[in-house]
């Protein structure tokens, strides 16, 4: 199959480098032309600009959208909107908030172009263990583009799971999960790890792969990442998020649905990145005021 692929950041190069090798024909566009240049290497079309792009695509054409969400993405796809012909189709594969998705398919629509959404899972380690793709949007178009999705996704990784906005939805919602997963992991590996007993946490999450109920691919992430670096000393525990555990929490408040995990990890990552932060001084100086218990000034040592 041919498709145009707007977008060759790690995730994205992987994924023109796969379909390539899938047999398919990638014409690849990115603003950087060094990426470019990187996905010509994979085999792809590379092009300077999204004109070209749709030039060289036979209707009805098809192209992928990986690109940051918000803006970039948006930018893009009204590009794009102004580019192409009825019947063709554009692929959103970032994070999109499902309402933009809902949004973006009904103003193409009117123009005749289709919208797929495609919650996209895998990062830097799909091009060989595949994507996990979570489709959203009509029935007979993704049916025409799942020559795409097979050749990205592992066996039984591809679904449409509903119409427009649901492949974004349930991507959402994975990652909702993914941040409680994690939080759980860091949570225990750090009482290992400031216990008496001296555990090697490295093995212990190697150990846990073999058998254990809580093995999963982030365990093995985890066993990875401590293998290289058992007390972390490189890193600083700074933990930014993209957004979708936030879209996660807002649409359980919306429909009353209770996240405590959700948001115990979401909050945790806020706190992450505060430098002495104004709440834990507050309660330090509430003890102070009530009980007279000593408080340690910043930079100095503990007074009463």
């Amino acid at each position: 199959m041919e498709i145009g692929f707007v977008g060759l950041g790690k995730m994205g190069l992987n994924m023109v480098t796969r379909l390539e090798r899938g047999g398919h024909r990638v014409v690849a566009f990115d603003r950087a032309s060094e990426a470019v240049s990187r996905a010509q290497n994979a085999g792809a079309d590379g092009v300077s600009s999204l004109e070209t792009l749709i030039a060289a695509l036979s209707p009805p054409r098809a192209v992928w959208v990986m690109v940051p969400a918000g803006p970039p993405t948006e930018s893009t796809v009204t590009a794009l909107a102004g580019l192409l012909s009825p019947g063709d189709v554009i692929i959103d594969g970032g994070n999109t908030n499902f309402r933009d998705d809902v949004r973006r398919a009904e103003a193409l629509g009117a123009h005749g172009i289709a919208y797929v959404d495609a919650g996209t899972s895998g990062g830097v380690w799909g091009l060989q263990e595949g994507y996990c793709l979570m489709v959203g949007g009509d029935a007979d178009v993704c049916r025409r583009l799942e020559p795409i999705f097979l050749t990205l996704a592992p066996p039984h990784g591809y679904l449409r799971v509903g119409d427009h906005g649901a492949g974004h939805y349930v991507k959402m919602i994975h990652n909702g999960i993914e941040y409680g997963l994690m939080q759980a992991y860091a949570e225990g590996f750090e009482l290992m790890h400031a216990s008496d007993y001296h555990v090697d946490v490295a093995k212990v999450a190697s150990l846990w792969m073999q058998g254990s109920v809580v093995r999963s691919w982030l365990l093995e992430l985890t066993a990875r990442a401590l293998a290289e670096d058992a007390d972390l000393t490189s890193l600083a525990g700074y933990v930014d998020d993209s957004g979708e555990g936030r879209w996660t929490l807002n649409e359980a408040i919306d429909r009353s649905v209770p996240m405590p995990v959700l948001t115990a990890a979401l909050f945790t990552r806020f706190r992450s990145r505060k430098d002495n932060p104004f709440a834990e001084r507050l309660l330090a100086a509430l003890r102070q005021q009530f009980g007279g218990h000593a408080v340690k000034p910043r930079g100095g040592a503990s007074h009463q």
